[in-house]
């Protein structure tokens, strides 16, 4: 198994081309790392079940655990957000451009 290294500071550049840090703990980038492995050995679990012709309704068991588990890391995933990048930016004042950001990836996100 590959070692992933956890870069806690991430820029980016908004539309105007202005940098935006994204701050976060080594623990909480580890522990979303983590579940993300975990995701990713469980779909290869359901893809061996499927290459193996398993029924059906165990395939959609299994499946069903693995949108729960993406669902939960994407929650851990917005708590951060919130509570560091949303914060930082109430705080530097450009709170307005990051909820902006957020509308626009929740669209994306949600059905």
């Amino acid at each position: 198994m590959t070692q992933t290294k956890i870069q806690p500071n991430h820029t980016h550049n908004h539309d105007n081309g202005t940098p935006h840090k994204h701050v976060h703990s080594e623990a909480s980038l580890k522990q979303i790392i983590n579940r993300l492995s975990r995701i990713e050995g469980h779909i290869r679990g359901v893809k061996t079940m499927v290459s193996e012709s398993r029924p059906c309704p165990e395939v959609l068991i299994q499946l069903a655990a693995v949108r729960g588990a993406i669902d939960r890391v994407s929650r851990l995933i917005l708590d951060e957000h919130l509570n560091e990048c949303v914060a930082r930016a109430a705080q530097e004042g450009n709170i307005e451009e990051e909820l902006e950001e957020l509308k626009a990836a929740l669209d994306r996100f949600l059905p």
